[in-house]
């Protein structure tokens, strides 16, 4: 069974950067993104680390944890992340976990359930599908997922206008159209009749039948 978009993002304590965690606990009552990287002192991921770090008070300002996986020890972690300040300027101020045994990436279904080894060992290569990214909510749901080749970097924007996105539509019986971003109009969902949806949002457009549209209702403009 792989792992989909509304299923319990599964459980697993780890090493990080920072420290051991359980990984439920770490959430909390926030939301969360999980990472992942093939290697440690990979082109691509050390920009992706870097850029990610820069935006982290955005993500923090939306009440979501930021938590990045590679498959290689702590140590080398460390030493990777003094590569990214320098190279990108920035701090890695969220915790990293050592994924050496595999554990959350064969949870994750991001490498087969045979691999094992030493992870030092292995090559990117090796570990090519270990590039994806995880949304999970307070709930423990997972909301997204994303997965990316090793030589396209990621687009970490784009998952923060994804978080306010489903922030938005947990909250309000929306939904979001292409390209939408924080504050535009949104679309009100099949499941609420015509008399609801005047009670909660007002009159609405309504270009085609099933297309009713209302202004964002959490009054971002």
């Amino acid at each position: 069974m792989s792992i989909s978009i509304g299923d319990t993002a599964p459980d697993f304590q780890a090493e990080t950067t920072q420290g051991p965690i359980s990984f439920h606990d770490w959430i909390g009552d926030s939301w969360a993104v999980l990472f992942s990287h093939p290697k440690d002192f990979t082109p691509v991921c050390t920009t992706e680390l870097g850029y990610m770090a820069s935006i982290q008070p955005e993500f923090e300002r939306r009440g979501v944890k930021i938590l990045g996986l590679s498959v290689d020890p702590t140590d080398k972690h460390s030493d990777w992340i003094k590569d990214i300040e320098d190279v990108q300027g920035t701090t890695v101020d969220y915790p990293i976990i050592a994924d050496t045994d595999f554990n959350v990436a064969k949870l994750y279904e991001m490498l087969p359930a045979s691999t094992s080894g030493d992870a030092v060992t292995r090559t990117p290569a090796d570990n090519q599908t270990v590039r994806n990214v995880f949304v999970i909510g307070p709930d423990k749901k997972i909301k997204l997922i994303l997965v990316y080749p090793m030589t396209t970097g990621r687009n970490f924007d784009e998952v923060l206008r994804v978080i306010d996105s489903l922030q938005l539509t947990a909250k309000h019986r929306v939904a979001t159209p292409a390209q939408w971003k924080q504050g535009e109009k949104v679309i009100v969902t099949g499941a609420v009749p015509d008399d609801e949806a005047r009670e909660l949002f007002g009159e609405f457009e309504r270009p085609k039948p099933y297309i009713r549209i209302v202004p964002d209702p959490s009054g971002v403009r």
